[in-house]
């Protein structure tokens, strides 16, 4: 019974429901943000977010179920992918289908009651429609068009920040948005730069890639995304709206971070599981660890200065 779970919980990438913490994105800012903090403070709101995320878990297992079983014969090729349990033969293919069609609707459940609790926030479930229509797409042609298909993957992590936004009903900067675009295009070529690497034949899109148009795109991406969330941690709106000039400080940890990555690229780590990255590689979390204490403080230190001043 236990192998069985275990081999449900691998089917269903339960590891890479990590990268739906971009939905909290939206939630980070605008707690600290004075302007929207009464929309974002206090559980109700958190738990609207939480809610979504664990929405976009469900929708992303079923996507990853649906994906395992259109590339059934591809996946056998690939000397990691064909350990997937779909591949292996340890879970049927009518089995991830029906699996997958049950976690969609679930999936589906939170959303809908997101619009009939609060008509304010149809675009909520807009979203994640969109975000569904997008990756049945996605396995159904576009993941074969070379650039297009890590374009998508990116346009997927700013529908998941949206959504986290939409929950709250509490805007997200077009700069971040912008970030996270950039960013999940950074490591969306990164594996696509490890596949070729590992096994070109086991994805169709792989062969229309040129090896120094992928290293270059995805160092612009990786410049892009620093470029951007400097410039929004500077920019006069974000200054005014969090009341400190310490966020820029941040950026260093951003600069880390892209550089560590960087670094794995070319060192042939298993840059093609991020996920596992996040999970075990000990400079990226002290890097992560140090964005998250340098950003709570730049914001709490406003307070400090505004109770000195009053007193």
């Amino acid at each position: 019974m236990t192998q069985k779970i275990n081999v449900w919980l691998r089917a269903l990438r339960v590891n890479q429901w990590t990268k739906n913490g971009i939905v909290f994105l939206a939630w980070f800012f605008a707690v600290a943000d004075p302007s929207q903090a009464a929309l974002a403070r206090g559980i109700r709101p958190f738990i609207l977010v939480a809610a979504m995320a664990v929405a976009f878990c469900f929708i992303s297992s079923a996507f990853y179920l649906l994906n395992d079983v259109a590339d059934f014969e591809a996946d056998r090729l690939h000397p990691i992918k064909r350990l997937r349990p779909v591949a292996a033969g340890l879970v049927s293919r009518i089995d991830a289908v029906r699996v997958a069609l049950s976690f969609f609707a679930i999936a589906l459940m939170f959303p809908c009651y997101l619009v009939f609790r609060h008509p304010d926030r149809t675009w909520g479930f807009a979203v994640i429609l969109i975000y569904s229509v997008m990756q049945c797409a996605y396995s159904g042609f576009l993941k074969r068009l070379p650039y297009i298909d890590v374009v998508v993957i990116a346009a997927g992590f700013v529908l998941r920040a949206i959504a986290g936004a939409a929950a709250m009903n509490v805007r997200i900067s077009p700069w971040l948005l912008a970030c996270a675009f950039a960013l999940s295009l950074f490591i969306a070529l990164a594996k696509r730069r490890h596949e070729m690497a590992v096994a070109i034949e086991s994805r169709a899109a792989l062969m229309g890639y040129h090896p120094v148009a992928l290293d270059v795109l995805m160092f612009a991406s990786a410049l892009a995304t620093l470029v951007v969330y400097t410039w929004y941690t500077f920019s006069p709106e974000t200054t005014a709206r969090f009341g400190t000039r310490l966020l820029p400080l941040t950026a260093v940890f951003v600069a880390l971070g892209l550089a560590r990555y960087i670094r794995l690229v070319y060192s042939k780590a298993d840059v093609g599981r991020p996920e596992k990255i996040l999970l075990s590689d000990r400079p990226m979390w002290i890097i992560l660890a140090g964005y998250g204490v340098s950003a709570v403080l730049a914001v709490l230190l406003r307070y400090v200065v505004t109770i000195s001043e009053v007193g």
